[in-house]
């Protein structure tokens, strides 16, 4: 056992560059708590490794008495055959190393090495990726557990949380995966790297990256709105008055922002012209549709933008994700109305705009408030809407009463 652990200890040393001492007073911690049990009933134990020899022995701190011993003590008599000087009432440390102490020892000592070798790899992730947070990372995809992919990092393992993942992205092991680096985790006792693909973070990353303008700080990013997958809104303003942050950022025929959505699985991005005017910047965010007007109430922090009836399909956007979007981008909530609301006396928020839509979709077209509901919240808000709309794509719209909108549109195109 001896020869065996100063074997392991040197290639330690020198392998993995974890110091000898260090090791040695982790192995000495783990045997004694081990084996405590099993080596002396005395309450001030210690286990000694000689780093020369790899001898492993225990040893108890015992008061001399003069007869009858406790746990802690020991008779003068005996103590005197290996301190011949001792005196009553002082302490010395007794050999207590029981015969199966070299088994127990060898069992713990290889379990703490193991321990200490976790440990020191999780601190060379820690040092290794610590100022890489916030930065992507590209790794091999390896397995999958419980919804969470694990990634090759090569100097460590990740996960991807399924939370993090970008909707219906599928991926195989063997397949290189860039990701943004969340944070470093060491104590855990799986993959020390958390990485995600769904954070808006990532996909400004990306822009740097890819936009030259961004990476030389030419062109600024001012604000980025995600749902992952589906559709990202970012605004970009210029440094340089000869520079134009949307044309920079699109690149010639749209490559560089090309590169960009295919990297995020073709997600759709609008790059959005940052205006200090915050009238200005809802209208540019809003795009494509177009704004007639938009008013500004402080109090409430809130934008009322006025729309045709024609422009306010494209205003919502699909399930109202447009305006959804506009409104984390520029951090006002925003209020659309359209022609028919011009004298409303207040506002209302987008739930109740969605309602209010849905209300009035359902009468004019003859059918339930649910399946108007559901024609708003893909983007059919007005009648002229649902008639120059795909016939097949409104009846795959998911929980619409097919033969109810089957009828409308006959009504609505007889």
């Amino acid at each position: 056992m001896a020869n065996e652990l100063l074997t392991i200890l040197e290639y330690i040393e020198q392998e993995r560059g974890i110091s000898r001492d260090s090791l040695i007073k982790a192995l000495e911690s783990a045997i004694l708590t081990a084996a405590r049990k099993s080596i002396h009933p005395a309450s001030e134990l210690k286990v000694k490794i000689d780093p020369v020899t790899g001898q492993i022995q225990a040893w108890a701190t015992l008061e001399v008495v003069e007869e009858n011993p406790t746990c802690d003590q020991l008779v003068i008599a005996r103590a005197r055959e290996r301190f011949p000087d001792v005196q009553l009432g002082e302490k010395v440390e007794w050999e207590v190393t029981p015969r199966n102490f070299g088994r127990i020892a060898a069992q713990t000592a290889r379990q703490a090495i193991v321990q200490q070798l976790r440990k020191a790899e999780k601190e060379n992730v820690q040092e290794e990726f610590a100022d890489r947070i916030g930065q992507i990372i590209s790794g091999t995809v390896r397995r999958f557990e419980a919804g969470n992919i694990i990634i090759d990092f090569q100097k460590a393992e990740g996960i991807m949380p399924s939370k993090e993942k970008i909707h219906d992205e599928q991926y195989m092991p063997g397949d290189i995966i860039r990701a943004l680096l969340l944070r470093v985790d060491i104590n855990t006792a799986g993959p020390s790297l958390i990485v995600s693909r769904s954070c808006p973070e990532f996909v400004t990353r990306l822009f740097e990256r890819e936009i030259a303008e961004i990476h030389d700080g030419v062109v600024k990013i001012m604000g980025i709105a995600r749902e992952a997958g589906k559709r990202t809104k970012i605004s970009v303003m210029s440094t340089d008055p000869r520079v134009d942050p949307v044309g920079a950022c699109v690149g010639m025929r749209g490559q560089r922002v090309r590169n960009i959505t295919n990297e995020l699985g073709n997600e759709r991005i609008d790059i959005v012209p940052y205006d200090a005017d915050i009238r200005k910047y809802a209208t540019n965010a809003l795009l494509p549709a177009k704004v007639q007007s938009v008013e500004v109430n402080e109090a409430k922090h809130e934008l009322i933008v006025r729309v045709t009836d024609e422009q306010s399909k494209l205003a919502f956007g699909k399930k109202a994700q447009n305006v959804r979007l506009c409104s984390k981008l520029i951090g006002w909530n925003i209020n659309i109305r359209n022609e028919e609301e011009r004298g409303a006396e207040a506002g209302h928020s987008i739930g109740e705009q969605l309602k209010i839509a849905a209300q009035k979709l359902a009468e004019a077209i003859g059918v339930s408030e649910a399946t108007a509901g559901l024609l708003v919240n893909n983007g059919y808000v007005t009648v002229d809407g649902v008639k120059a709309a795909d016939p097949e794509a409104l009846l795959e719209i998911e929980g619409i009463d097919t033969a109810e909108m089957q009828n409308a549109l006959e009504r609505l195109n007889g």
